[in-house]
């Protein structure tokens, strides 16, 4: 718990490394095409290998890489990150051992959800094609903490290496290079959550769920369905507020 009020520029000095650290994650998850599936559209061609067919199927999914994502509308695309982003940070929270010695200090809702909708945010925008980091820690620091910070003239050298040191540190095994397995995005993950309750006053501020999920969330046996109903819908209207926010200063694509 913090003694007064946190500092606009606590706040970006929190968002800097944040972005950093999550830009990267998402970027392989969006970006990455290891069995060459961008661009397949099938074939007629009776005589296709099996492989082929395998390929050509898994090209159809609408997943980042194929040919089906790049059809894809920033509609549909936001969608299917609100999706992803969801269930894999509730099965993170569900997985005993990916938080470490995290998982047993922090309450799991707000060390995931707030670090969920971080990375929703950063992944909404990147759809927009917005990667700037001005406005990616100003569109966090609306939406997560109702803040408008001034940014002015960016970090100083001491302030990039610091936010640089920071974000190789969220990043852990993944900042070494190598796949990105489930259990190095899933450490990585708690490690963002955690550096986000460094604010935790203002964790209060971010999108929340409707009154009648909280209210589901207190009962005995089904406050689990009823929080994870919560987060569900604080990651759709952190997603509504970000296409708002860009929207206003001319970011949104059609």
């Amino acid at each position: 718990m913090s003694d007064g009020p946190i500092p606009d520029a606590a706040v970006v000095g929190l968002l800097r490394p944040f972005v950093r650290a999550t830009r990267p994650i998402l970027s392989a998850l969006r970006d990455s095409d290891p069995f060459g599936l961008r661009g397949r559209d099938g074939g007629t061609d009776g005589e296709r290998s099996t492989r082929d067919k395998l390929l050509d199927a898994l090209a159809a999914a609408p997943v980042p890489g194929t040919a089906a994502w790049a059809r894809m509308d920033v509609a549909a695309r936001q969608r299917w990150w609100i999706y992803r982003v969801g269930r894999f940070a509730t099965g993170v929270a569900a997985i005993p051992g990916l938080g470490g010695a995290l998982a047993r200090t922090l309450p799991v809702g707000a060390a995931i959800g707030a670090a969920a909708q971080g990375m929703l945010l950063v992944a909404v925008a990147g759809e927009h094609d917005v990667t700037d980091e001005d406005h990616l820690v100003s569109l966090l620091a609306w939406v997560l903490f109702r803040r408008r910070p001034e940014l002015g003239s960016g970090p100083t050298a001491a302030e990039d290496a610091a936010a640089d040191a920071r974000a190789a540190e969220i990043e852990g095994d993944l900042a070494t290079g190598g796949r990105p397995t489930a259990a190095r995005i899933g450490s990585a993950v708690w490690r963002l959550g955690r550096a986000l309750y460094a604010v935790e006053d203002e964790l209060d501020k971010r999108p929340h769920g409707r009154f009648y999920h909280e209210a589901l969330g207190m009962l005995p046996v089904v406050g689990v369905l009823g929080k994870y109903l919560g987060e569900w819908s604080g990651l759709k209207r952190a997603a509504r507020e970000a296409q708002r926010w860009l929207a206003a200063r001319g970011l949104a694509r059609v």
